[in-house]
C-alpha cells in the first residue's frame, strides 16, 4: 500500500488487514528497521529525506474521515459576505467545496483544485493569483503568486501543510509553497491552520507559519494511544493557539465545542468544588435553637 500510495494512515491500514491499530504499528516499526518505509505519526511512507513531500495523489487517500470533518468545522467559521485566503492542499480543497454553499463569498487562492471546486458557486467569487504551476500540488508559487497577493486584504486565511509543532508551528517540504504561503498569512487578519492529528508533532523543513501568528487550530481527535498528538495540542494551546476538535467518526471523537474534557484546555476553567475540599459557607446566619428544639437537634446529631 505505501508503494502505490506513497503513505498511508495506521488506521486505514488496520482497517484493510482486519487488525487492530497496535499491531499495524509493531509490524510497521518491523518493516522500518528493514529499510522498507519510513514511519511518521500516524501513518508509515516511503523512505526519504527531512524534504520529501508526497504528491498529490498520495495525499489524498490519507486521513480521509478526518478532513471531511475539519472542512465542515472550518466551514462554519466564515460568514456571508466575507472575503478569505484559501491555501492549496488537500484539505482546504476540502474546505472550498463547502465554502461554495456561502452567499457572496470571495476566495482568494492560489490553488487550482481550490478554484475548480468553487468554480460552479453562485455568488462566490474567486481570486486567483498568479505564478507557476506546480504540478505535484496543483498550487501556483514563485514570485509572481507573491506579488499578486501584496497590498491584499482579508479577514482569515485558511492554511494547511506538512506538519505542525509548537516549537516551530505550520511546516511545509517545499520552499517554494512555503513562500506562497508566509504571503497569504501577511494578507489576513486571522490565520486559521487545518491539520489531522497525524501532522501533530511533525515537524518538516521550511517555516511557513509561526506559532504566534497561529489564531486557530482546526483538528480531528487523536486516538487514545497518540500521546505524542495530545502533548503537541497542549503545548500549542499554551501558546495561545485556540484548539478547535472536529469529529470524524471514531470512537471517543468531539465535536466542533473544542478539546473533549480529557484533554487540557486554553481557557483557564472556572473554581470548581470538589469532593473533599472546601465547602461554600451559607451567607445567611441562622439562630440557634432553643428549648424543646435544641434537644431534638442535640439528639439528631448524635445520630
Amino acid at each position: 500500500m505505501v508503494r502505490a500510495n506513497g503513505a498511508v494512515s495506521l488506521r486505514e491500514l488496520a482497517r484493510v488487514v482486519q487488525t487492530s491499530e497496535v499491531t499495524v504499528r509493531r509490524d510497521v516499526r518491523a518493516l522500518e528497521a528493514e529499510g522498507l518505509l519510513d514511519r511518521r505519526h500516524g501513518g508509515a511512507v516511503l523512505p526519504g529525506g527531512f524534504t520529501r513531500e508526497s504528491g498529490f495523489p498520495q495525499k489524498s487517500h490519507l486521513a480521509t474521515a478526518e478532513k471531511t470533518a475539519i472542512a465542515d468545522v472550518a466551514a462554519g467559521l466564515v460568514e456571508e459576505g466575507e472575503a478569505v485566503v484559501v491555501g492549496a492542499g488537500t484539505t482546504t480543497q476540502e474546505l472550498a467545496r463547502r465554502l461554495a454553499r456561502v452567499p457572496g463569498l470571495t476566495v482568494v487562492t492560489n490553488s487550482l483544485l481550490v478554484a475548480q471546486a468553487l468554480a460552479h458557486a453562485n455568488r462566490v467569487e474567486v481570486v486567483m493569483t498568479g505564478g507557476t504551476l506546480r504540478g505535484s500540488n496543483y498550487a501556483l508559487v514563485g514570485s509572481g503568486a507573491e506579488q499578486s497577493l501584496q497590498g491584499l486584504r482579508v479577514s482569515r486565511a485558511f492554511l494547511s501543510g506538512s506538519g505542525l509543532t509548537a516549537e516551530r508551528g505550520l511546516s511545509t517540504s517545499n520552499m517554494l509553497s512555503a513562500s506562497v504561503d508566509r504571503a497569504l498569512v501577511q494578507a489576513a487578519a486571522e490565520v486559521v491552520v487545518l491539520a489531522d492529528h497525524t501532522k501533530l508533532g511533525t515537524d518538516t523543513m521550511f517555516q511557513t507559519v509561526p506559532t504566534d501568528v497561529i489564531t486557530r487550530l482546526v483538528t480531528d481527535e487523536p486516538p487514545p494511544h497518540d500521546d505524542r498528538a495530545a502533548t503537541e495540542l497542549q503545548a500549542l494551546a499554551d501558546q495561545g493557539v485556540q484548539i478547535t476538535v472536529a469529529g470524524a467518526g471514531h470512537p471517543g471523537a468531539a465535536g466542533a465545542e473544542g478539546l473533549p474534557p480529557r484533554r487540557p484546555r486554553r481557557e483557564s476553567p472556572l473554581p470548581v468544588q470538589r469532593r473533599g475540599g472546601p465547602q461554600l459557607r451559607s451567607a445567611v446566619s441562622l439562630p440557634e435553637p432553643s428549648g424543646p428544639d435544641r434537644a431534638r437537634v442535640a439528639d439528631l446529631r448524635r445520630r
